[in-house]
């Protein structure tokens, strides 16, 4: 296991709270955030769709809750949007840090309405808990940087790195109009980044990772996101004479065989550092197993396969997820279409899952193509100062959690700074259990007041520290 003491050449300044360090308003914060929803800020899959005046509404928000960081620091909008403030240091030699998050959310679908609690865009507090789409995923995020931003301002902080805070407005369909172009402004200004945070692990006690302790999850790295269409095609005609394999049943043969063969199971680094981090924490003969993969590989193995999310923490997963083809239910089509999404493992390639799709399929009747792809970023590392800063934020709120690095199943805007960016980190400092997690996308988001406003005092934390390191990157 890495170590993150020895990160001994950093030299942290500034870390020290001020005296009068101002509090965080609990209420305050919730009703903040419980505004930033009522902004229906969707990202719809089809650009034709995308409304403004919603975004244009939740920046205006912004701009009246934290005054002093929209007097005080440099606060652009990038290709309409999408916001980028940045805050300078005292030494303009080291390399700022980058904070990000996301203001738009994922739709609400129709039929789903009526399973909420309160509606989706109302931003009702209520039970102690925030409720709405955002809560969770991701305009928490968002209200805890620039909050603690507000915070450490009030208080006279001045760091020694620079601070950046990126805030993407399409994070949710892919991030080329916002993360994209907020990463491509930074490029050409010549900035690099000496690590970055983004949205991804969390805090959570009833996961069963430890028995009877908090596990805070710094991911330290994320799936890269890959799809490929399948197309076939078969003479036309009435279905009382159909050809021996229509379109569509060449289709579904060349995925199943997909499925059936899915692509190996593999510990990858990331899930080593997990597994490591977790052994001194786990009872003794899962300590065991986890110490010593090269006995106990195979096995492990064996049994995560079984459960779908722990499966996929140890292969590129495969799933067909659309198929389209015919118009009447007496009429075979000429032609068929399917598309499968790939969540690609650290250390794997989209040419690889390719290869792999050819070899699977194995058919010349089947057309293959995918789409392009940006491949996420190398891993972050855990003996760095980034992680260092993140640990010890962490455990300034929470003094008995235990912290491990992850990895994250899905893909985030991190992967349009991985070219500027040393080092990236996916961790959003909200206390969350297992019933909350269902409500990212999903029917009753909600966060818990009370762990909002520890999220703030992690996010203040974490700014203090990073903002107070002169070392090395």
């Amino acid at each position: 296991m890495h170590r993150i003491a020895a990160v001994v050449f950093v030299t942290l300044v500034g870390l020290a709270p001020a005296a009068a360090q101002p509090i965080v308003d609990v209420n305050g914060v919730a009703e903040r955030l419980a505004q930033a929803i009522r902004f229906p800020t969707v990202s719809h899959q089809d650009p034709a769709a995308f409304e403004g005046a919603p975004f244009d509404g939740l920046i205006a928000h912004l701009a009246l809750a934290y005054p002093r960081v929209h007097e005080r620091l440099k606060v652009e909008r990038v290709n309409g949007y999408s916001l980028l403030i940045s805050w300078p240091g005292r030494d303009a030699k080291l390399d700022p840090a980058l904070f990000m998050s996301h203001l738009d959310v994922v739709p609400v679908e129709e039929e789903a309405l009526e399973g909420w609690t309160h509606p989706p865009f109302g931003g009702v507090i209520h039970d102690g808990f925030v409720w709405g789409r955002g809560s969770l995923d991701v305009k928490n995020g968002v209200i805890a940087w620039l909050e603690a931003a507000e915070l450490l301002l009030a208080e006279g902080f001045v760091p020694e790195r620079g601070l950046i805070f990126a805030f993407g407005h399409d994070e949710e369909i892919g991030g080329e109009a916002g993360a994209a172009e907020l990463a491509r402004t930074l490029r050409e200004r010549g900035t690099r980044v000496s690590f970055l945070v983004d949205e991804g692990g969390m805090i959570s006690g009833d996961l069963g990772l430890v028995p009877g302790k908090l596990v805070a999850q710094i991911n330290t790295a994320e799936k890269t996101y890959f799809t490929i269409h399948l197309s076939a095609t078969s003479e036309g005609g009435h279905s009382s004479t159909p050809p021996p394999h229509t379109a569509v049943g060449k289709l579904a043969s060349a995925i199943h065989r997909l499925e059936a063969n899915p692509l190996p199971l593999r510990i990858s680094t990331p899930v080593r550092d997990l597994f490591a981090a977790l052994a001194p924490h786990v009872p003794l003969g899962r300590r065991l197993a986890l110490r010593n993969l090269w006995l106990t590989g195979g096995v492990l193995k064996r049994r995560m396969a079984r459960d779908p999310f722990q499966a996929a923490m140890l292969r590129t997963t495969t799933a067909a997820t659309m198929i389209h083809g015919g118009v009447k239910e007496n009429v075979v089509p000429k032609r068929a279409t399917a598309t499968v999404n790939f969540r690609i493992l650290p250390g794997e390639t989209p040419d690889d899952v390719l290869a792999h799709v050819r070899k699977v399929i194995d058919d010349p009747e089947i057309e293959i193509s995918s789409d392009t792809w940006s491949s996420a970023p190398r891993p972050g590392r855990v003996d760095a100062p980034g992680y260092a800063v993140l640990s010890e934020a962490i455990r300034s709120v929470h003094p008995d959690a235990v912290v491990v690095p992850g990895m994250l199943l899905g893909a985030t805007d991190t992967r349009h700074f991985a070219d500027i960016a040393a080092d990236s980190y996916r961790f959003i400092g909200a206390r969350i259990s297992r019933d909350q997690i269902t409500g990212i996308h999903g029917t009753d988001e909600r966060i818990a007041i009370d762990a909002l406003a520890e999220a703030v005092e992690i996010h203040r934390d974490i700014l203090r520290r990073a903002g107070g390191l002169t070392g090395p990157n």
